[in-house]
């Protein structure tokens, strides 16, 4: 069974998770009226993955005998300088993730909650991943400066990315 405390802070990261699929949506609505399809399908395959991340917590929930509660989604920001703020805020967002994900772990581990500390390795894994990948898109964006070539090579390069269940999730 899972504690009430758990279960509080595991319900506001499923709003949190939901809150950054929302926001990467928001980014990949802005690229595509950039005509940057490839940046774009970057953002919603970004999206899929928070999603899948608050669908496993959603279940993780359920299956401790805790209760999902829903709560609002923010109103994400729509409008950026440019590509490098874009993914300013990303990195900057899957920090604020790390950190949430990490307030969790330290709970479980004082609410002496084996399971949940198993389960929320997958998650601490997953963010080193998540903030490694934002930090060196991040890095190649402000190495292209202003050269319009570059951008649209990393357009290219990003347009090849699928969402992709973990494979103990298949």
């Amino acid at each position: 069974m899972l504690n009430k405390k758990l279960e509080e802070a595991i319900n506001h990261q499923i709003n949190a998770e939901l809150y950054s699929a929302y926001l990467y949506l928001s980014m990949g609505a802005y690229f595509a009226a950039l005509n940057l399809p490839g940046f774009e399908n970057w953002m919603k395959v970004q999206a899929q993955e928070e999603t899948f991340h608050a669908i496993k917590f959603f279940n993780f929930v359920n299956e401790r005998g805790g209760r999902v509660i829903l709560e609002s989604i923010d109103k994400p920001e729509a409008d950026w300088d440019n590509a490098v703020s874009v993914f300013e805020e990303v990195y900057k967002h899957e920090q604020h993730v790390t950190a949430l994900i990490n307030k969790i772990m330290d709970l479980s581990i004082k609410e002496n909650d084996h399971a949940t500390r198993v389960f929320l390795n997958w998650y601490i894994t997953e963010q080193v991943e998540e903030e490694a990948n934002a930090s060196s898109l991040l890095e190649k964006l402000k190495m292209i400066g202003d050269n319009k070539n570059g951008l649209f090579m990393m357009d290219k390069e990003l347009s090849v990315r699928v969402f992709k269940l973990p494979p103990e999730e298949d």
